[in-house]
């Protein structure tokens, strides 16, 4: 059964030229880490283009199974770097309470 961890938030609307810059800092940490997301099936990140809320953005991640997607998330929070330094700073950028994250699994 695949199941996705779907985050969704919304950019401060003082932060949203800064943000772009941020999501090529967590895309290279991303890629440097390779060994954090080998049950990763696949990562999309998506921007709002129309209606909904301005700023907004889905990110989400493919997994085989639920244990896979929690091997993954417990590697990622026991990260030192994320922790420290991508974490904190991603909540810098984030209006507060618009950020969610759910786990959806697939019907088809």
């Amino acid at each position: 059964m695949t199941v996705f961890l779907v985050e969704t938030y919304v950019i401060k609307p003082e932060k949203q030229a800064d943000f772009p810059a941020f999501v090529k800092k967590f895309l290279a940490w991303k890629k440097k880490r390779t060994e954090l997301f080998k049950e990763a099936k696949s990562f999309k990140m998506f921007a709002q283009m129309f209606g909904g809320n301005m700023g907004g953005y889905v990110e989400m991640f493919e997994f085989e199974n639920l244990a896979d997607l929690e091997k993954f998330f417990s590697r990622v929070m026991q990260d030192k770097e994320f922790m420290k330094a991508i974490s904190p700073e991603f909540a810098t950028f984030v209006v507060p309470a618009t950020d969610s994250m759910n786990i959806w699994n697939s019907v088809t």
